[in-house]
């Protein structure tokens, strides 16, 4: 498989080089040059297959020979050693929990995958690879968690100051060693902006060796795909393909789901489930595409203005939204919808959601009352302890701590302030 830059000013590159360069030469996103077709043995007969089987099964035609056989087996074997199950809480409405890795969210599987991946390529290199993220919630964690200790490679985390949960703080800050977290005094499109400019430096790259963990890195982009392919697994009514709300930032997760339909997979429909930076539904509405200065909300990891992966969904669609129309659609939900269907989805189910999961429930239901008899799935996204800070308020409990969260609270944080502008990020990868 190669890949082209979105830009078309680059040579295409192997999956190997597109992971080590995370971006293009000419600051474009990678796109594999065809979307290979999963067999219909694999989605007739699913059942049989197990989660790892699965996954590479799904991953195997976009690394090519870049990576032996055996060390990708293993490296799907532990990107997907936990439970991803799908769980009813309606008869109409179910949950893909993808919560349940080592950090609590669905970033695990792309963090695991790509740090293994890494490290795979970086075995033989006397240069160390910096890996350079913004994160506006989980990814940050995900990515500390998957590349810790990881030889050979260190991890700069940028995160924005007071927007992100303190359980994802922590997660992003505790660790050390390798992992060094920069509180940036701004929003999560300035971080983002500032690891764009850090590529595009050419000084900067000629001293350090970067790459990027955020979602337009193909290793991280791609197994993404698998979690779609675990839902048409565990979905009973196999006749009836399911509508999905993905809780959608920077259209990651979304993209990769719609490029596993486009691989063959049964998927009725995609809603974009938006909070109220909702730049792609009002694209979608009125066919303008502007990108907004992102509003806090107590959905945080989805407060992105300007998501970079929405390039590969057009992409997808060769440019043409009547055809992307047909597949896909967005709702903006408010704080207050949110709050309150987390609210009635516990007293009503029994079922507690996250802010993400909640935002993603409410668009859901709206879709629903226009479409009868429509059966979807919520992708929970995130542990609910995650944001115990705004849940527990709303539902006067307190939300079951995991041991593994537990231990990591207590922990002091330790982060480098800095001022949002793509020179303080320069001066501090220079000085190191």
């Amino acid at each position: 498989m190669k890949y082209y830059s979105l830009n078309k000013q680059s040579p295409v590159a192997d999956f190997s080089t597109a992971t080590i360069l995370g971006q293009a030469p000419d600051k474009g996103l990678y796109f594999p040059e065809t979307i290979p077709q999963v067999s219909k043995e694999l989605i007739g007969n699913i059942a049989n297959y197990s989660n790892e089987e699965i996954a590479f099964e799904v991953i195997k035609p976009y690394i090519g020979d870049a990576i032996p056989k055996d060390v990708l087996e293993t490296i799907v074997s532990e990107t997907v050693n936990f439970d991803i199950p799908l769980v009813k809480i309606t008869e109409d409405i179910f949950s893909l929990e993808l919560f349940h890795g080592p950090t609590l969210a669905f970033k695990d599987i792309g963090a695991r995958f790509m740090s293994r991946c890494l490290g795979y390529f970086a075995r033989d290199s006397k240069e160390k690879v910096t890996v350079l993220v913004a994160t506006s919630g989980d990814t940050g964690g995900a990515v500390a968690n998957g590349f810790y200790d990881v030889e050979g490679v260190d991890v700069v985390i940028l995160y924005p100051a007071g927007k992100v949960s303190p359980v994802q703080e922590k997660q992003l800050t505790t660790l050390g060693k390798n992992i060094h977290a920069l509180e940036v005094d701004g929003t999560f499109d300035e971080c983002q902006q500032m690891v764009k400019a850090a590529f595009a430096d050419a000084e900067l790259n000629q001293q350090i060796k970067l790459t990027s963990a955020n979602s337009i890195n193909v290793a991280r982009w791609l197994p993404q795909q698998f979690y779609y392919f675990y839902l048409w697994k565990q979905w009973k009514d196999k006749t009836n393909p399911p509508v999905v709300a993905v809780p959608s930032g920077n259209f990651g997760n979304i993209c990769a789901g719609l490029l596993a339909q486009q691989s063959g997979l049964p998927i009725k429909y995609f809603i974009a489930a938006c909070n109220v930076n909702d730049t792609v539904p009002d694209f979608l509405r009125t066919g303008n595409y502007q990108p907004k200065k992102a509003v806090p909300t107590i959905s945080n990891a989805m407060d992105v203005g300007d998501p970079s992966n929405f390039i590969r969904i057009l992409e997808i669609f060769h440019q043409q939204k009547s055809t992307l129309e047909k597949t896909l659609t967005g709702y903006t939900i408010t704080d207050a919808e949110t709050k309150a269907t987390l609210i009635s989805v516990l007293k009503e189910h029994d079922y507690l959601l996250d802010p993400h999961g909640a935002v993603a429930y409410h668009a859901l239901q709206q879709y629903q009352s226009l479409h009868t008899g429509a059966k979807g799935v919520i992708l929970e996204t995130a542990h609910p302890v995650k944001f115990y800070d705004v849940i527990e308020p709303l539902i006067n409990q307190t939300v079951p701590v995991p041991e593994t969260v537990a231990e990591q609270i207590k922990k002091e944080k330790v982060s480098t302030k800095i001022k949002a502008g793509e020179n303080e990020l320069k001066e501090f990868l220079l000085s190191r």
